[in-house]
């Protein structure tokens, strides 16, 4: 008991350490802030008390302010890790904070693990604490790749039908790339993250950039196989000049029955994966519930002779 509450009070105390720190280290401005306050002063813009705060409020800014002090362990994780912004990319997160976002998580999160080891009540605290850390650190990680799972679904859910609409809209006399803008906010509210990447094509292509670079563009940040099949698709049409519309319907529906043909193969696996349920929760019950009666009189009989 006392080395429980020992425990506890030493990790309260490195926690009101830990937010002291960061406490002290809110209220110093960095240059650029300074800078950005300055520019706004000159231009007169006042912002007023009240609704203007807080519109502009965001909670990554107040969380971006409270792990300052973790800049330097930031930088050196992100210096360990070259794929980082890509992995955040393909999960969808790329604002240039998001990865500060991330990397504070991961200096965060084995804290919080040690924290929650000093209430389980084990009397091996030392093991509970590097358990519940290693697990605490790799928990923004594990969010990441169920994040990138999640998204890379949802584009491959929505493309069929995306290449479907441009096909109505080429076919209706619009060019791919005015067509591609046009579908991007039509489907904005029912598949956002393929209207996302749309919109990051179409502004590509204002940019400047060539249309089939743009595609590839998109190919590396979705990192999907059917996404670069359908890019593979765009090349060889504009190499050979076929329709690009007789094309783009082709491969919508060799999609769908690619669809069609992985729902019947999950179907057909269905069977074998209902043997262990089947022999763990129901044949147990049936057996009890057809042998029991019978069981029991044999046992009565053989009470009674």
């Amino acid at each position: 008991m006392n080395v429980l509450l020992m425990a506890v009070c030493l990790a309260v105390g490195v926690f009101a350490g830990i937010a002291l720190i960061i406490f002290m280290a809110v209220g110093e401005r960095t240059p650029t802030e300074v800078r950005l306050a300055e520019l706004t002063s000159e231009h007169g813009v006042v912002r007023e008390e009240g609704t203007d705060f807080l519109e502009s409020f965001h909670p990554q800014d107040l969380f971006s302010m409270i792990t300052r002090p973790l800049a330097p362990f930031r930088d050196w994780l992100r210096s360990r890790d070259d794929q980082l912004s890509y992995r955040l990319g393909v999960a969808g997160f790329r604002k240039p904070e998001d990865a500060d976002t991330f990397l504070s998580g991961k200096l965060l999160m084995p804290i919080l693990g040690v924290l929650i080891a000093t209430f389980t009540g084990s009397n091996n605290f030392l093991f509970m604490a590097l358990l519940f850390g290693v697990a605490g650190y790799f928990v923004p990680d594990l969010f990441l790749f169920y994040k990138i799972g999640k998204r890379k679904t949802a584009i491959n859910k929505a493309l069929p039908d995306c290449l479907d609409l441009l096909v109505i809209c080429m076919e209706a006399g619009l060019g791919i790339d005015q067509a591609t803008m046009r579908i991007a906010k039509e489907i904005e509210s029912v598949y956002p993250e393929l209207s996302e990447e749309l919109l990051i094509i179409g502004y590509e292509q204002r940019a400047g950039k060539p249309r089939l670079e743009a595609w590839r563009s998109m190919s590396d940040r979705v990192d999907l196989d059917t996404v670069r099949q359908y890019v593979a698709m765009l090349v060889q049409t504009e190499r050979l000049g076929t329709p690009i519309a007789r094309s783009l319907g082709n491969f919508a529906d060799s999609l769908r029955t690619k669809r069609l043909l992985l729902a019947e193969e999950q179907a057909a696996k269905t069977t074998v994966k209902l043997i262990f349920p089947l022999a763990l929760f129901i044949f147990p019950a049936l057996f009890i519930v057809l042998l029991g009666p019978g069981v029991l009189t044999v046992l009565k009989a053989l009470e009674g002779s």
